[in-house]
């Protein structure tokens, strides 16, 4: 008892830290830093995801009125001419909004932020992206995230059983083929319909490495459930399948995501509006 609950505990810390991880260097987590004038520090965190039908809102809490700033823009992977905004200042922030694009959508945006002959631009010479999704409703996205935390904190704990006697390998592994399945490929698709218009862009309909992922974790966990009838080895199977598990989630979320092609859409938009006009 003792034993397993130690496994437990080693597998949530791993766990926990793969997550969070994952999060943080995911490509829609903000992107954070500071910039300084003179003796003032001013932190920013400028978002590169939105999620609705709203526009993006960008908001730099400066507390000095003498610091302005505007945001300059354009629609990502495109030649489109970048377009300037004046920021507002209004109870110690200046704020700009980006306009709301569709799911999958993106743009590239930069701040620049100015006091007399001081001047700085956010976050530096690359440029920030930020991605606009659908409004994903509580009810799937919740149940989403639980379980696939809950996937995650399985296989760990599966594969730790390798370093048990006896227990109680079989059940574990069909536990965490079931939870990855559900939070990986009902939920996960469901999130993925309300958020880009998709069910599936991973392999072989597209590149995004959270589906691919996914996939390759379950494939490994398939594995193991065969290696239960057919090798005598199956705690190797499932502690090298939990490897896997580890090593392809911590690939950052979102990496390699759905991108909606601009030049497609201008172009698929132009012919719909030469046939109406015939």
């Amino acid at each position: 008892m003792k034993k397993a609950a130690s496994l437990w505990t080693v597998a949530l810390l791993i766990t926990v830290a793969t997550a969070y991880y994952q999060r943080v260097t995911g490509p829609s987590y903000p992107l954070t830093g500071s910039v300084h004038f003179k003796n003032e520090e001013v932190r920013y965190r400028l978002p590169r995801s939105h999620g609705g039908s709203s526009d993006a809102l960008i908001q730099i809490q400066t507390g000095d009125s003498s610091i302005e700033g505007y945001v300059q823009w354009k629609r990502f992977k495109t030649g489109d001419p970048w377009t300037r905004d004046a920021m507002t200042y209004s109870k110690g922030s200046l704020t700009v909004e980006l306009p709301h694009q569709p799911p999958a959508g993106k743009l590239q945006y930069s701040v620049a932020l100015s006091r007399g002959d001081e001047v700085a631009v956010l976050p530096g010479e690359e440029p920030v992206v930020i991605r606009f999704k659908g409004d994903v409703p509580l009810w799937v996205l919740i149940p989403h995230i639980i379980a696939m935390f809950a996937a995650m904190l399985l296989a760990a704990r599966t594969g730790l059983e390798y370093f048990r006697e006896g227990g109680n390998l079989k059940s574990l592994t069909y536990w965490t083929i079931g939870v990855l399945a559900v939070g990986g490929f009902i939920l996960g698709p469901t999130v993925q319909y309300y958020a880009f218009d998709a069910w599936w862009t991973g392999w072989p309909a597209g590149t995004d490495l959270t589906d691919n992922k996914t996939a390759v974790a379950l494939l490994a966990w398939i594995v193991v459930g065969v290696a239960l009838r057919k090798s005598k080895n199956a705690k190797v199977w499932a502690l090298a399948a939990a490897i896997i598990t580890f090593v392809v989630f911590l690939i950052p979320h979102s990496l390699l995501g759905s991108e909606l092609d601009y030049n497609a859409a201008d172009a698929r938009h132009a012919r719909i509006d030469t046939v109406r006009n015939e």
